[in-house]
């Protein structure tokens, strides 16, 4: 009885496990409980054993899955690996061209932009010379500035785009050159004219608008009619001005500087005379009336009768100790005063000078 209660047990248990019937287990006796027991164990281990593998497999698939999307997301991010960035690449877009810019278009910019500065600049061309002509050059100044901010902003065909930077420069230039040649009005005073001659931005200006035009597009200027330089002088030894003369006193004049010069002897606030003294020579003037005198000197290039002065590189002197000529009679005859001025400095000279304002010397 004790031997037969476990097997009658477990045959039980076993029948509830496999389906089959009491007395069919009862048969077989524990053989079959060993055999069943067996079994089952080996139908766990195989179920467990492909469960592992599945599991592993699943581990598996799920790493190797994590690269690639990784891969996957650096290729969308813009760093190719492989063959496959290869054809990422070619299906991009390619950039589309910039649209140039219509001709006409920039032609009516260049007419907006340089129209205003041609009339300024035919102004200056017909003004007098002095406060007329001085204002329409600051104009004209201000207005060649305006069109080069107006054609630094313009849209440019690209056949355009070198020569529309080199006039914009230009008109800056020749802005600073009207400025700058507008006269001071005072004696010594370079003609604006002259002094447009000899600048650049002018001719800047024509080298650009030919250029421009070579290409189509018509950048005309009409730039303000200058003068040459002028180099007028007197004779050595001429009067500028002459007063009455009827003494004996002699004065010499030795002008040993490198430019051409104007001696003035004053009286009591008036002109006595005025002698011209060219560089390098020496003038005599005779019959000085008897009397103290100061003597003014004016140095310079070019003398311009009308104004009384020379228009390049002027000075304004004045010796400091006066000319003190007298006539008196003596026994035998008359003594007379004879004095020599030297307008350059010399070794043992005793003789200092003082520069004059241009409005104080006398005319």
């Amino acid at each position: 009885m004790v031997k037969h209660t476990p097997a009658h047990t477990t045959a039980g248990a076993l029948a509830d496990t496999d389906g089959k019937s009491p007395d069919a287990d009862r048969a077989s006796g524990p053989v079959r409980l060993r055999a069943g027991a067996a079994t089952r164990r080996t139908a766990r281990l195989r179920a467990a054993r492909g469960t592992g593998r599945a599991a592993a497999l699943g581990a598996v698939a799920l790493a190797l899955t994590l690269p690639l999307a990784a891969c996957s997301s650096g290729r969308a991010s813009g760093d190719p690996a492989g063959g496959s960035s290869s054809a990422a690449a070619g299906a991009a877009p390619s950039p589309s061209p910039t649209p140039t810019v219509d001709p006409a278009t920039y032609r009516q910019a260049l007419t907006g932009a340089l129209g205003p500065l041609d009339g300024a600049l035919r102004t200056v061309d017909g003004a007098p010379e002095g406060g007329a002509l001085n204002r329409a050059l600051d104009t004209a100044a201000t207005r060649a500035e305006t069109a080069a901010d107006a054609l630094q902003s313009a849209a440019t065909p690209d056949n355009a785009i070198a020569g529309n930077s080199q006039l914009a420069t230009a008109l800056r230039a020749l802005g600073q050159d009207l400025r700058s040649a507008r006269g001071s009005g005072g004696r010594c005073a370079t003609s604006p004219r002259v002094e447009l001659d000899t600048a650049h931005g002018p001719q800047s200006v024509r080298e650009a608008t030919r250029a421009l035009k070579a290409l189509g597009y018509d950048a005309s200027l009409r730039m303000p009619r200058t003068e040459r330089a002028k180099h007028r002088r007197l004779a050595n030894g001429a009067f500028v001005r002459d007063g009455s003369r009827g003494g004996l006193g002699r004065l010499t004049v030795n002008n040993g500087t490198s430019s051409d010069a104007v001696v003035t002897l004053t009286r009591g606030g008036r002109t006595a005379f005025s002698v011209y003294v060219r560089k390098g020579s020496k003038a005599t003037v005779r019959s000085v009336n008897s009397g103290s005198y100061t003597v003014y000197f004016t140095t310079g290039e070019d003398w311009n009768g009308a104004k009384d002065s020379f228009t390049r590189g002027c000075s304004f002197e004045k010796f400091d100790d006066r000319a003190n000529f007298r006539t008196v009679r003596v026994t035998g005859g008359t003594q007379y005063t004879v004095l020599t001025f030297t307008l350059n400095k010399v070794v043992g000279g005793n003789a200092s000078t003082s520069t004059v304002p241009p409005g104080e010397f006398p005319s």
